[in-house]
C-alpha cells in the first residue's frame, strides 16, 4: 500500500479527479492542498495534510470512502466529507494523518 503525500497532489491542484459512483464517474476538482499544524510523531509515514475538492452537483454526497481516479495518480480510496456549499456546488474535504 502506497501512502500518498501532499507533494503527490501538489502538481494536480485545479485538476479533475473522478469518483466512481457506481453507474458513472463524477468529476471532483482539487481546489486546495493544506498542511495540517500537527507535529510529526515517531512512526508517522507522512506529514498530515488536507485536500479540498469541489463538485458541481446540486445534491450533497454522503461522507464515506469513495474510489477515486486520477490519470497520473491512479486509483485510490478517499474518505470525503462535505464541508461547505457555494453557488456552484459543494466542497468536500479529505484529511490525511
Amino acid at each position: 500500500m502506497r501512502f500518498l503525500s501532499a507533494e503527490d497532489f501538489a502538481p494536480h491542484l485545479n485538476e479533475t479527479f473522478h469518483v466512481d459512483m457506481g453507474e458513472s464517474r463524477t468529476p471532483f476538482m482539487l481546489v486546495e492542498i493544506k498542511p495540517l499544524a500537527t507535529p510529526m510523531l515517531p512512526g508517522m509515514v507522512r506529514a498530515p495534510f488536507s485536500l479540498v475538492f469541489h463538485n458541481g452537483a446540486a445534491i450533497v454526497f454522503p461522507q464515506k470512502i469513495y474510489p477515486m481516479h486520477h490519470d497520473s495518480l491512479g486509483e485510490f480510496g478517499i474518505f470525503l466529507v462535505a464541508v461547505a456549499r457555494n453557488r456552484d456546488g459543494f466542497l468536500y474535504q479529505a484529511v490525511f494523518n
